[in-house]
């Protein structure tokens, strides 16, 4: 049964033929930081698409990016550890009990992995004898072609769906058009996965929310969210601030200084400042933790501010979380409380040293018995279940709570308006479906 309030072009896994296909499915595992998993949600969120293809005779090749394994200056892709997908696999190993292989394809020192060889037909050969539960491929940013342009990106197209004769989509936070997410749907019939539709259907409810709607946004840089972030306000009734976001907005309004927030930011943030003076839809987290360092919660270095002591012209240290009576303020607690949808892509502190902004917002959420609650962001995700792990697991099996695997793809999909203007989303209307297009991977197998 497909998922409601999806678009009707959206070709869907429930109608591909998987019978003895070789499958290759694109996932968002981007869950490791420095060789280690700090939360597998995104990974289990995946397992019901997995185990369909399996179960309808489908053969397993999955990818994944993990990290930025790009150097802004220069280009060039660094192969390490810390970017493996080897403990993804390590996990699906034991949770499914079955065995992942990862093939290993020649490395530049600059360009990472320039092409994949016939050196996978092993991999294939044994997947297809059933010797291997499934394959996985290396992390996509270590292609040279996955982010390239012109023909580098299209040879590695080619050969990405050279190994298949179905794609499926299931990487919801994957919103970049890349060629794992994009192209690949130019050369095989191609599908959206069961997470893929689940989080697309409750888009819906944010971007046509039940009223009062309140959005709580922060982020360590207000350029990179001044687009999605106007794009709220417009649907907002209420909007709450937090991180560097807040403190340039504080910066702006106010006219003072705090230390990490930089001029461009400031002004850039007048502009919304000038816009809620008439809306007044921002509402104001009365007190902040001032520090007098990034390194930690150093005694002696840190205390409590409040906004209505601030005068123009005032320089203060660095904003580092949101003290929990901030959230118990007149106002607040009201706004929070009469919500009927509320989205959060928000870390409200530095953590892990200053968390205490975060776990109360999350306990005064969950107080708000009647509004619907969406969770988007790894980030956000992961303080929620590290701070409050009871909380985070009775959220997992409310009805009141839906968590979105990638917080930056709604905020995306809100920019844009739809969900459905998402490129690779766009990618599968226009490209998907079951005719088939480029059996490709029979040059490979047959040479193997």
């Amino acid at each position: 049964m497909s998922e409601p309030d999806l678009d009707p072009r959206l070709p869907l896994i429930q109608n591909a033929d998987l019978k003895d296909k070789l499958v290759l499915v694109r996932v968002d595992h981007n869950v490791v930081k420095k060789g280690e998993i700090h939360d597998p949600y995104r990974i289990d969120a995946t397992l019901g698409t997995l185990y369909n293809i399996v179960e309808r005779g489908g053969r397993l090749i999955l990818m994944t990016h993990v990290g930025r394994t790009r150097d802004k200056e220069t280009s060039h892709i660094k192969v390490d550890d810390d970017t493996s997908v080897h403990p993804v696999v390590d996990y699906l190993e034991r949770k499914l009990h079955t065995k992942f292989v990862v093939p290993q394809f020649p490395v530049h020192p600059e360009w990472g992995i320039r092409e994949i060889d016939t050196s996978i037909n092993w991999c294939i050969r044994d997947l297809l004898a059933h010797r291997v539960g499934g394959i996985y491929l290396p992390n996509t940013r270590w292609f040279e072609g996955e982010e390239a342009t012109g023909e580098k990106r299209q040879r590695f197209a080619v050969q990405l769906a050279g190994l298949a004769d179905v794609f499926v989509n299931d990487a919801f936070g994957s919103w970049q058009a890349h060629v794992s997410t994009v192209d690949v749907t130019k050369h095989l019939p191609s599908f959206a996965g069961f997470l893929l539709q689940k989080e697309l259907s409750n888009l819906k409810h944010v971007l046509e929310p039940d009223r009062p709607f309140v959005a709580v946004v922060a982020g360590a840089k207000y350029d990179t969210k001044i687009g999605p972030l106007y794009q709220i306000y417009k649907k907002v009734d209420h909007l709450i601030l937090g991180g560097i976001i807040y403190n340039t907005f504080l910066c702006a309004k106010h006219d003072i200084h705090v230390r990490g927030v930089s001029e461009t930011d400031i002004q850039a943030a007048k502009d919304l400042v000038n816009l809620d003076k008439v809306a007044k839809k921002v509402i104001e987290l009365p007190f902040l933790v001032e520090s007098d360092t990034i390194e930690g919660r150093v005694e002696g270095k840190y205390r409590t501010r409040s906004i209505k002591d601030f005068k123009k012209g005032d320089q203060f240290g660095y904003f580092l979380d949101v003290p929990p009576e901030s959230f118990d303020a007149t106002g607040v607690a009201e706004v929070i409380g009469s919500a009927k949808t509320i989205f959060v892509n928000a870390v409200m502190g530095l953590t892990p040293h200053f968390y205490e902004g975060s776990e109360k917002l999350d306990r005064t959420i969950d107080q708000n018995r009647r509004a619907q609650k969406f969770y988007g962001g790894g980030d956000t995700l992961q303080e929620f279940k590290n701070l409050s792990p009871g909380l985070y697991l009775a959220a997992m099996d409310s009805a009141q709570y839906f968590f979105f695997t990638g917080g930056g793809t709604v905020l995306k999909a809100i920019e844009e308006g739809t969900p459905y203007g998402l490129e690779p989303v766009e990618a599968l209307i226009e490209n998907g479906g079951s005719t088939p297009k480029n059996p490709a991977h029979r040059i490979l197998s047959e040479t193997a």
